[in-house]
């Protein structure tokens, strides 16, 4: 029984320990206190693109040209493919495909803690002491279920932050994570290989063996819960012995020249990987890149920092859109928080809720426009601020989720998706 054993742990999840056979039985495991049914979205999947730290709107999205340099900085701003809209010098690729996206240059939230702004962006909830919300992604994960035998929710390489998980929705709305960096040479994912001394044919066998088993308890107790057991542990073994949910995630498939286009490293192969997982199937992708929370010399640390984002993220949007994913993929690329409006003593930034650019493309959002803008010196919005709870509402629209649908908390306690928002209708295509 012990290689039984082993088996069944083959797809234990981010160091959680669970097997996938239990893994998708609470995927089923759904309690919902108001009744709203899903409509179809414009989005089948989203790529979020993490950035630790709280990443500068000066620096990236919302360079100010003209205001001083104490809080200008001392970077160059370069035009892009939209008219009288510039970037910084460092995002040259990116530039070139501002016609494809909206930069939100309006995004505002009260949280100057890394913990609570990276909450408030990953749940579209302010932290609370008495709850722990869910991510989004668990969310999609609740909502949607699994698609083609793989995970509804993927991290690389890992769970950026404890608030990307499932909260109180419990650990089977967890993301997968797959455990390793896909730039590093030897890449291969945790948990879909078979254990050691199980070839494909022993795998059968055990299969075989477990509906045998199955059968015999069918047949002593007629019940729901063992049919349904059994079809979890049927979409186990799917996950781990099919082909197509294997391959996936096998990034050395990728013709030698689309590696290079994205970047031999961490922002490209990350984003690689991503673009596979959503073309495969899965719904909800979080990706994190770099360390943003740049308080000293914050020229040097963009310009090392910046560039390989700019050329993956140009590619991957570039390569959504010529593989026609691009309209069905809706990808986010945010931070905690912004930085302070003023270079600091040690020519850095601080942290600075108050207003800061996030960046979507495709999955129904419209195209070719910068939403809201900041203040000459970037420390207040002047126009149109997005609230955390109208950017997580207008984001479950597009993949056809009500926000306002309530979920059952810890208690019987029924809680709202999102409290509170509302789409932002001029976000949308």
């Amino acid at each position: 029984m012990s290689g039984r054993r082993e088996f069944l742990q083959v797809g234990a999840l981010g160091g959680l320990g669970l097997s996938l056979g239990s893994y998708l039985k609470l995927q089923a495991a759904r309690a919902d206190a108001k009744s709203f049914h899903h409509f179809e979205g414009t989005a089948k999947s989203v790529i979020h693109i993490w950035l630790p730290g709280g990443w500068a709107q000066q620096e990236t999205f919302d360079p100010k040209p003209l205001a001083p340099v104490e809080y200008r900085g001392d970077m160059a701003a370069i035009d892009t493919a939209l008219p009288g809209v510039q970037f910084n010098e460092q995002l040259a690729r990116t530039a070139k495909i501002a016609d494809r996206l909206t930069v939100i240059r309006s995004m505002t939230h009260g949280e100057a803690a890394h913990e609570r702004g990276t909450h408030n962006m990953f749940t579209g909830y302010r932290p609370s002491p008495a709850l722990t919300f869910p991510s989004l992604g668990s969310v999609v994960s609740h909502e949607l279920g699994p698609r083609a035998d793989l995970p509804p929710y993927v991290c690389i390489p890992r769970l950026p932050a404890p608030d990307a998980g499932a909260g109180y929705l419990g650990s089977g709305y967890g993301p997968f994570s797959i455990g390793s960096d896909p730039a590093d040479e030897g890449f291969k994912v945790r948990d879909l290989a078979l254990p050691g001394g199980v070839d494909g044919a022993r795998f059968a066998t055990r299969q075989r063996l477990r509906d045998v088993v199955g059968r015999h308890f069918q047949r002593l107790e007629d019940s729901e819960n063992l049919a349904a057991m059994d079809s979890f542990y049927q979409r186990a073994y799917a996950l781990v012995s099919s082909d197509e949910a294997r391959g996936a995630f096998d990034i050395a498939a990728e013709p030698a020249a689309v590696r290079d286009s994205y970047g031999r490293n961490q922002a490209g192969q990350r984003m690689l990987l991503a673009r596979r997982l959503v073309e495969a199937g899965v719904r909800f992708v979080t990706l994190s890149y770099g360390g943003w929370d740049m308080h000293q010399k914050i020229r040097d640390n963009i310009t090392r920092t910046l560039p390989p984002f700019d050329q993956a993220f140009a590619a991957l949007v570039t390569d959504l859109e010529q593989r026609g994913l691009l309209a069905s993929t809706l990808v986010m690329v945010s931070s905690e928080f912004g930085r302070t409006p003023k270079i600091n003593n040690d020519a850095g930034r601080d942290h600075w809720p108050k207003v800061f650019s996030v960046v979507l493309a495709g999955g129904g959002i419209r195209a070719g426009q910068i939403y809201g803008s900041s203040d000459a010196i970037a420390a207040e919005p002047a126009d149109k601020p997005l609230s955390i709870e109208d950017l997580a509402t207008t984001v479950y629209h597009c993949l056809g989720i009500v926000a306002e649908k309530e979920l059952m908390a810890p208690g019987n306690r029924p809680i709202e998706i999102v409290d509170g928002g509302t789409v932002r209708k001029d976000l949308l295509a």
